[in-house]
């Protein structure tokens, strides 16, 4: 069931963040459930295209994702705040700006972006403002970070599709915040005993899980996208 109560956290700015470091958390080389490198270049393709998506604990979030055919890897980290290399404690104070995130790197050959943002979709409460139910907090928001054109609309198309289905069900508009990775900043990768929690501990705390709600697919169209770009490297 979705808790729909919502309430602002405060926000803070550049200027009021928290200072951070210049060295960054060390990475485990490999992903304990798709035995995949968790840094670029991502096997088995040697490339892949990276979205980046926080919706509240990325404990949960990112065993969604990894369970998603086609997703070559996944990582918990911190996006779309301020302090460079924050810790997880700094995080939860709010003071950092940041967003508990997930990147996922994913075979655009073998799944796509709108693919990854229906689970998205159907497996948290977007109506929710820095929060998903008892996790309140700004780093728990709901949000979506893209690294290309295509990424970008799928997003939007499929946050207005999920609008009218929460809406014809009396639920409120999404809150999702939908911005390009570039603009949201780098992602910082989390503490080791955070990659992959749930794998490493199965009984872990996780308030993931099916909303009800079904996000229709079959958006977009391929001759409605921009050119093809680059893919841009993971941040």
């Amino acid at each position: 069931m979705m808790n729909l109560f919502s309430r602002n956290s405060p926000t803070v700015d550049k200027d009021s963040a928290l200072p951070g470091r210049d060295t960054p958390v060390p990475v485990a080389g490999r992903h304990t459930v798709l035995h995949t490198p968790m840094v670029a270049p991502f096997e088995p393709t040697g490339t892949a295209e990276i979205l980046y998506v926080a919706f509240g604990c990325f404990w949960g979030a990112e065993r969604i994702m990894w369970k998603l055919p086609g997703v070559v890897s996944t990582a918990v980290g911190y996006q779309g705040g301020f302090t460079p290399n924050p810790t997880y404690e700094e995080v939860c104070t709010g003071r950092t700006g940041h967003a508990e995130a997930v990147l996922v790197a994913f075979d655009p050959a073998q799944t796509s972006a709108e693919q990854l943002l229906k689970a998205f979709w159907e497996n948290h409460d977007p109506t929710q403002l820095n929060r998903q139910g008892n996790d309140v907090g700004t780093q728990y928001r709901s949000a979506i970070y893209t690294t290309t054109p295509q990424q970008q609309q799928a997003a939007l198309s499929t946050r207005d599709a999920f609008a009218k289905v929460l809406r014809d069900n009396g639920y409120d508009a999404p809150a999702t915040e939908i911005r390009s990775a570039e603009d949201a900043g780098p992602f910082y990768y989390a503490e080791d005993y955070h990659q992959q929690y749930l794998d490493k501990n199965p009984g872990g705390y996780c308030n993931h899980g099916p909303n009800g709600l079904t996000c229709p697919v079959g958006i977009v169209r391929q001759d409605q996208l921009p050119a093809q770009q680059d893919v841009l490297p993971a941040t």
